[in-house]
Order: structure tokens, then C-alpha cells, then sequence
């Protein structure tokens, strides 16, 4: 079996696959779409230790005085 991803340019098209869904030959599955709060907790979830808001805020506030010579 082999997997491709395509565009569809014409409506036409569409509907031509569909038709080929019917008879079995084809079968098309819709994308996941991946949202930003799952790509974050995956992320997220390979970190051992994850900086909490305190140290965040520190680290912002930093590079700022040293950005803006304050």
C-alpha cells in the first residue's frame, strides 16, 4: 500500500476521488490537525524539569535590562 498527500485544485477532482472511495479502490483519511496546546505538551513532556513562571519572569526580566541598558 502506498500513501500520498495531495491538493485538490478543482472541485471536479473531488468528487472523482470520492468515486473512487466508493468502489473500494481508494480510501481517504481526513488529516489530524494538531493543535498548538497538544504540540506544546508534547514538548512539554520531554522536558525533565520544566522552568516555572518565577524563573521565566527572571530570565525575561534580564535580558531586558540587558537589551535596554536599565
Amino acid at each position: 500500500m502506498r500513501t500520498l498527500q495531495i491538493e485538490i485544485l478543482n472541485p471536479k477532482a473531488a468528487k472523482l476521488l470520492k468515486d473512487l472511495e466508493e468502489m473500494d479502490l481508494i480510501s481517504i483519511k481526513k488529516p489530524k490537525k494538531k493543535s498548538l496546546s497538544a504540540l506544546l505538551e508534547k514538548l512539554r513532556s520531554k522536558e525533565s524539569s520544566a522552568p516555572s513562571l518565577e524563573e521565566i519572569t527572571k530570565e525575561v526580566e534580564i535580558v531586558r535590562a540587558r537589551r535596554y541598558g536599565k
